[in-house]
Protein backbone atom coordinates (compact mmCIF):
# COMPACT_ATOMS: atom_id res chain seq x y z
CA UNK A 1 0.00 0.00 0.00
CA UNK A 2 1.47 3.36 -1.10
CA UNK A 3 0.33 5.69 1.23
CA UNK A 4 -0.48 9.49 -0.83
CA UNK A 5 -2.13 11.80 2.15
CA UNK A 6 -1.11 11.87 5.93
CA UNK A 7 -3.44 14.42 8.52
CA UNK A 8 -1.83 14.67 11.70
CA UNK A 9 -3.70 15.97 14.84
CA UNK A 10 -1.42 18.82 16.73
CA UNK A 11 -1.60 18.85 20.47
CA UNK A 12 -0.26 15.74 21.98
CA UNK A 13 0.29 14.71 18.53
CA UNK A 14 2.75 16.49 16.25
CA UNK A 15 3.60 19.04 19.04
CA UNK A 16 5.49 17.71 22.10
CA UNK A 17 4.50 18.42 25.34
CA UNK A 18 6.65 22.09 24.87
CA UNK A 19 4.63 22.64 21.88
CA UNK A 20 7.15 22.20 19.50
CA UNK A 21 7.81 20.51 16.63
CA UNK A 22 10.99 18.51 16.59
CA UNK A 23 13.93 18.87 14.04
CA UNK A 24 13.11 15.03 13.09
CA UNK A 25 9.32 14.95 12.54
CA UNK A 26 9.98 18.16 10.43
CA UNK A 27 12.65 16.63 8.51
CA UNK A 28 10.35 13.23 8.03
CA UNK A 29 7.69 15.34 7.19
CA UNK A 30 9.65 17.06 4.48
CA UNK A 31 11.02 14.03 2.94
CA UNK A 32 7.24 13.09 2.58
CA UNK A 33 6.09 16.07 0.94
CA UNK A 34 9.65 15.66 -1.24
CA UNK A 35 7.73 12.48 -2.43
CA UNK A 36 4.74 14.28 -3.63
CA UNK A 37 2.65 12.65 0.07
CA UNK A 38 -0.26 15.35 0.63
CA UNK A 39 0.27 16.36 4.70
CA UNK A 40 -2.05 18.08 6.07
CA UNK A 41 -2.97 19.55 9.78
CA UNK A 42 -6.12 18.12 11.14
CA UNK A 43 -6.32 20.23 14.54
CA UNK A 44 -8.95 21.41 16.72
CA UNK A 45 -7.00 24.87 17.00
CA UNK A 46 -8.35 28.02 15.03
CA UNK A 47 -6.76 28.74 11.66
CA UNK A 48 -4.95 31.36 13.16
CA UNK A 49 -3.35 29.52 15.39
CA UNK A 50 -2.29 26.33 13.27
CA UNK A 51 -1.03 28.06 10.35
CA UNK A 52 2.01 29.34 11.51
CA UNK A 53 3.20 25.38 12.25
CA UNK A 54 2.13 24.93 9.07
CA UNK A 55 3.98 27.30 7.55
CA UNK A 56 7.37 25.98 9.19
CA UNK A 57 6.67 22.60 8.16
CA UNK A 58 6.54 24.00 4.58
CA UNK A 59 2.45 22.87 3.69
CA UNK A 60 0.70 24.22 1.21
CA UNK A 61 -2.79 23.00 1.06
CA UNK A 62 -5.96 23.37 3.50
CA UNK A 63 -5.60 22.68 6.49
CA UNK A 64 -8.31 21.03 9.02
CA UNK A 65 -9.51 23.26 11.93
CA UNK A 66 -11.87 23.72 14.31
CA UNK A 67 -12.68 20.27 15.22
CA UNK A 68 -13.05 20.00 11.25
CA UNK A 69 -15.83 22.36 10.89
CA UNK A 70 -13.49 24.23 8.45
CA UNK A 71 -11.06 23.77 6.11
CA UNK A 72 -9.14 26.73 4.97
CA UNK A 73 -6.67 26.97 2.68
CA UNK A 74 -3.48 28.27 3.38
CA UNK A 75 -2.39 30.51 0.76
CA UNK A 76 -6.18 32.39 0.18
CA UNK A 77 -7.36 31.24 3.12
CA UNK A 78 -10.29 30.82 1.34
CA UNK A 79 -12.99 28.57 2.73
CA UNK A 80 -13.49 25.16 1.24
CA UNK A 81 -15.39 23.32 3.54
CA UNK A 82 -17.72 24.82 6.67
CA UNK A 83 -20.07 23.49 9.00
CA UNK A 84 -21.51 26.25 11.49
CA UNK A 85 -23.50 26.05 14.69
CA UNK A 86 -27.10 27.23 14.50
CA UNK A 87 -27.80 30.40 16.68
CA UNK A 88 -30.88 28.22 18.50
CA UNK A 89 -28.25 25.37 19.41
CA UNK A 90 -25.70 28.32 20.16
CA UNK A 91 -27.99 30.38 22.84
CA UNK A 92 -29.16 27.42 24.46
CA UNK A 93 -25.11 26.17 24.96
CA UNK A 94 -24.90 29.73 26.77
CA UNK A 95 -27.71 29.33 28.98
CA UNK A 96 -26.34 25.94 30.24
CA UNK A 97 -22.78 27.59 30.88
CA UNK A 98 -24.75 30.82 32.81
CA UNK A 99 -26.69 28.29 34.64
CA UNK A 100 -24.03 25.90 35.59
CA UNK A 101 -21.25 28.75 36.07
CA UNK A 102 -19.48 27.32 33.58
CA UNK A 103 -16.59 29.11 31.28
CA UNK A 104 -17.64 28.76 27.71
CA UNK A 105 -16.00 30.83 24.63
CA UNK A 106 -17.11 30.92 21.51
CA UNK A 107 -15.48 31.46 18.04
CA UNK A 108 -16.51 33.31 15.26
CA UNK A 109 -14.53 34.69 11.89
CA UNK A 110 -11.23 33.60 13.30
CA UNK A 111 -11.94 35.70 16.37
CA UNK A 112 -12.23 33.95 20.34
CA UNK A 113 -14.65 35.42 22.60
CA UNK A 114 -14.90 35.22 25.98
CA UNK A 115 -17.69 37.05 28.46
CA UNK A 116 -15.11 37.71 30.67
CA UNK A 117 -11.14 38.09 31.78
CA UNK A 118 -10.33 35.19 33.35
CA UNK A 119 -7.59 32.81 34.22
CA UNK A 120 -9.61 30.21 31.74
CA UNK A 121 -9.16 32.24 28.86
CA UNK A 122 -5.80 33.57 29.63
CA UNK A 123 -4.53 30.26 29.63
CA UNK A 124 -6.05 28.72 26.84
CA UNK A 125 -4.49 31.81 24.27
CA UNK A 126 -1.39 31.14 26.00
CA UNK A 127 -2.08 27.20 24.95
CA UNK A 128 -3.18 28.33 21.40
CA UNK A 129 -1.02 31.54 20.81
CA UNK A 130 -3.95 33.37 19.53
CA UNK A 131 -5.44 37.04 20.91
CA UNK A 132 -9.24 37.06 22.41
CA UNK A 133 -11.87 39.36 22.83
CA UNK A 134 -13.71 40.38 25.21
CA UNK A 135 -17.54 40.38 24.63
CA UNK A 136 -19.96 40.25 27.47
CA UNK A 137 -22.71 39.71 25.42
CA UNK A 138 -22.83 36.76 24.03
CA UNK A 139 -26.24 36.04 22.73
CA UNK A 140 -25.42 39.33 20.78
CA UNK A 141 -22.87 36.89 18.72
CA UNK A 142 -25.08 34.00 18.76
CA UNK A 143 -27.40 35.86 16.04
CA UNK A 144 -24.74 34.66 13.73
CA UNK A 145 -23.33 31.23 13.14
CA UNK A 146 -20.49 29.90 15.56
CA UNK A 147 -17.81 27.80 14.41
CA UNK A 148 -17.68 26.17 18.01
CA UNK A 149 -18.28 26.83 21.39
CA UNK A 150 -15.42 25.59 24.30
CA UNK A 151 -17.01 25.16 27.58
CA UNK A 152 -13.54 25.03 29.88
CA UNK A 153 -13.99 23.64 33.43
CA UNK A 154 -13.27 20.37 35.77
CA UNK A 155 -12.75 16.94 33.88
CA UNK A 156 -15.64 15.64 36.19
CA UNK A 157 -17.96 18.63 35.44
CA UNK A 158 -17.59 18.21 31.95
CA UNK A 159 -17.71 14.50 31.32
CA UNK A 160 -21.23 15.25 33.17
CA UNK A 161 -22.23 18.09 31.23
CA UNK A 162 -21.40 15.64 28.12
CA UNK A 163 -23.78 13.29 28.91
CA UNK A 164 -26.46 15.77 29.54
CA UNK A 165 -25.37 18.05 26.15
CA UNK A 166 -25.87 14.80 24.27
CA UNK A 167 -28.96 13.55 25.49
CA UNK A 168 -30.78 16.96 25.31
CA UNK A 169 -29.36 17.34 21.22
CA UNK A 170 -28.99 14.00 20.20
CA UNK A 171 -27.81 14.04 16.70
CA UNK A 172 -28.20 17.78 16.13
CA UNK A 173 -24.80 18.81 17.35
CA UNK A 174 -21.45 17.03 18.00
CA UNK A 175 -20.14 17.02 21.42
CA UNK A 176 -16.77 15.43 21.83
CA UNK A 177 -13.48 16.03 24.27
CA UNK A 178 -10.01 17.46 23.13
CA UNK A 179 -8.38 17.76 26.46
CA UNK A 180 -9.93 17.10 29.61
CA UNK A 181 -10.72 19.94 30.25
CA UNK A 182 -12.21 20.99 27.17
CA UNK A 183 -15.64 20.14 26.23
CA UNK A 184 -16.53 21.33 22.38
CA UNK A 185 -19.42 22.27 21.01
CA UNK A 186 -19.77 21.64 16.71
CA UNK A 187 -22.28 21.36 14.14
CA UNK A 188 -23.10 17.35 13.84
CA UNK A 189 -20.96 17.12 10.87
CA UNK A 190 -18.13 19.39 11.97
CA UNK A 191 -15.82 16.29 12.78
CA UNK A 192 -11.84 15.58 11.76
CA UNK A 193 -12.97 12.63 9.67
CA UNK A 194 -15.49 13.81 7.46
CA UNK A 195 -13.38 16.48 6.46
CA UNK A 196 -10.12 14.72 5.96
CA UNK A 197 -12.74 12.51 3.32
CA UNK A 198 -13.39 15.86 1.98
CA UNK A 199 -10.07 17.33 1.23
CA UNK A 200 -9.05 13.81 0.06
CA UNK A 201 -11.62 13.80 -2.60
CA UNK A 202 -10.34 17.06 -3.94
CA UNK A 203 -7.52 15.42 -4.56
CA UNK A 204 -8.18 12.51 -6.41
CA UNK A 205 -7.42 10.14 -2.86
CA UNK A 206 -9.05 7.09 -1.94
CA UNK A 207 -9.55 6.99 1.89
CA UNK A 208 -7.60 3.90 1.80
CA UNK A 209 -4.78 5.61 0.85
CA UNK A 210 -5.01 8.18 4.34
CA UNK A 211 -3.24 7.91 7.22
CA UNK A 212 -5.08 9.50 10.04
CA UNK A 213 -3.00 10.21 13.88
CA UNK A 214 -4.07 11.59 16.81
CA UNK A 215 -4.28 11.01 20.34
CA UNK A 216 -7.31 11.77 21.69
CA UNK A 217 -11.09 11.32 21.49
CA UNK A 218 -11.69 14.31 19.19
CA UNK A 219 -9.46 12.09 16.62
CA UNK A 220 -12.14 9.21 16.65
CA UNK A 221 -13.64 9.92 13.48
CA UNK A 222 -10.34 10.92 11.92
CA UNK A 223 -8.64 7.85 12.72
CA UNK A 224 -11.51 5.65 11.75
CA UNK A 225 -12.23 6.65 8.64
CA UNK A 226 -8.62 6.58 7.42
CA UNK A 227 -6.51 3.31 5.65
CA UNK A 228 -4.19 3.27 8.62
CA UNK A 229 -5.37 5.33 11.85
CA UNK A 230 -2.67 5.83 14.18
CA UNK A 231 -3.06 6.17 17.68
CA UNK A 232 -0.10 8.09 19.57
CA UNK A 233 1.42 6.40 22.47
CA UNK A 234 0.24 8.69 25.30
CA UNK A 235 -3.07 7.98 24.03
CA UNK A 236 -5.59 6.84 26.50
CA UNK A 237 -6.36 3.35 25.86
CA UNK A 238 -9.51 2.81 24.71
CA UNK A 239 -8.58 5.54 21.56
CA UNK A 240 -5.23 2.67 21.18
CA UNK A 241 -7.64 -0.33 20.66
CA UNK A 242 -9.23 1.14 17.57
CA UNK A 243 -6.34 2.22 16.12
CA UNK A 244 -4.72 0.29 13.45
CA UNK A 245 -1.42 0.69 14.75
CA UNK A 246 0.27 2.41 17.63
CA UNK A 247 3.42 4.72 17.82
CA UNK A 248 5.47 6.25 19.92
CA UNK A 249 4.16 9.26 22.36
CA UNK A 250 4.14 12.82 20.90
CA UNK A 251 8.01 13.33 23.06
CA UNK A 252 9.32 10.38 21.35
CA UNK A 253 8.31 11.90 17.95
CA UNK A 254 5.53 9.29 17.06
CA UNK A 255 4.78 11.13 14.10
CA UNK A 256 8.33 11.00 13.06
CA UNK A 257 7.99 6.82 13.64
CA UNK A 258 5.04 6.61 11.23
CA UNK A 259 6.39 8.51 8.58
CA UNK A 260 9.65 6.60 8.88
CA UNK A 261 7.85 3.45 8.89
CA UNK A 262 5.10 3.31 6.14
CA UNK A 263 6.33 5.99 4.09
CA UNK A 264 9.92 6.47 4.44
CA UNK A 265 10.85 3.12 4.40
CA UNK A 266 8.04 2.26 1.72
CA UNK A 267 9.83 3.93 -0.98
CA UNK A 268 13.22 2.00 -0.20
CA UNK A 269 12.02 -1.51 -0.27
Amino acid sequence: MRYRMIAIDMDDTLLTDERTITPGTAEAIKQALDLGVVVTLATGRMFPSALPFASQLGLNVPLITYQGAVVKDMASESIMYERLVTPEISRRIIEIARAKNMHLQVYQDDILYSPEENDKIRQYAEIAGVPYTIEKDLYRLAERNFIKLLYFDEPEALDELARELRKEFGETAHITKSKPFFLEVMHPEANKGRAVLHLAETFGIDRSEIIGIGDSYNDLDLITVSGLGVAMGNAPDDIKQIADYVTLSNNEEGVRHVIETFILQSTTE
